[in-house]
């Protein structure tokens, strides 16, 4: 799914090569039709800036927004598990699912990168990636939010991400949870809004192997060649048969 695959390279460090091809990818995004109107409008106003601001304005503002702290980390286990151990393991987990579907992730990236994790999700069907993003919407929506919270454009993707997410969030709760943040968040007082037990009422995130245990149980089910009714396994029965 293409969609996917531009929502990722909008997240990616802006470099000449893409830049030179956004009316492209703003087209790819209207043919596909996805995203609704009212999301596309506001993932047009990052569109916008990224035509008439020069590229070095625009790597630092990547820079600024997504490299300097952890609030609006990319890396989705950021969220989940900060530093701790438990976020080693999600990885692998998350590398296994990504090598049991046929991507090569390579070395230059983590796992839990979320443009890669995009690339993931474009190479199956919507209803695969609307689960998946319904598993880390929690997260989108807290990026998203905080975000918004600074008046920064990228806010529309990861609103774009939580409408595709096969999930229910309580905005109104995690917009609590952001106003009340310090304008710049470290790790530490990030660690502390996870600690309030009423932040988002049955927290997700304070399961150490929230994903971790998802991941694994879907490594076998999200991979259509492990499914008996996939075209080329009923191939192999048919040959066995006869």
């Amino acid at each position: 799914m293409k969609t996917f695959k531009v929502l990722s390279v909008l997240l990616s460090y802006p470099q000449a090569d893409w830049i030179e091809h956004l009316d492209e990818l703003e087209s790819l995004l209207v043919d596909e039709k996805i995203l609704s109107k009212q999301k596309l409008k506001g993932i047009g106003e990052l569109f916008k800036r990224l035509r008439t601001d020069d590229l070095i304005q625009l790597q630092e503002s990547y820079v600024a927004t997504f490299d300097r702290g952890a609030a609006h980390s990319l890396h989705l286990f950021e969220h989940i598990h900060g530093e701790s151990r438990d976020r080693g393991q999600a990885m692998i987990d998350l590398m296994e699912m990504y090598n049991a579907n046929g991507l090569d992730v390579g070395t230059s990236d983590l796992p839990d990168y979320l443009p890669v994790f995009l690339e993931f999700l474009s190479t199956g069907n919507l209803a695969q990636a609307s689960h998946f993003l319904g598993e880390t919407a929690k997260v989108l929506m807290l990026i998203r939010e905080r975000l918004a919270k600074k008046d920064l454009d990228y806010e529309h993707i990861f609103a774009a991400l939580v409408e595709i997410a096969d999930a229910k969030v309580n905005r109104k709760e995690i917009k609590k949870i952001v106003a009340a943040e310090k304008e710049e968040d470290s790790f530490e007082s990030v660690d502390e809004n996870w600690e309030e037990p009423e932040a988002f009422g049955k927290n997700l995130f304070k399961s150490k192997d929230y994903l971790h245990q998802k991941i694994a149980m879907n490594i076998h089910s999200s991979n259509p060649h492990s499914q008996p009714n996939h075209p080329i396994n009923q191939e192999k029965h048919i040959a066995q048969e006869q």
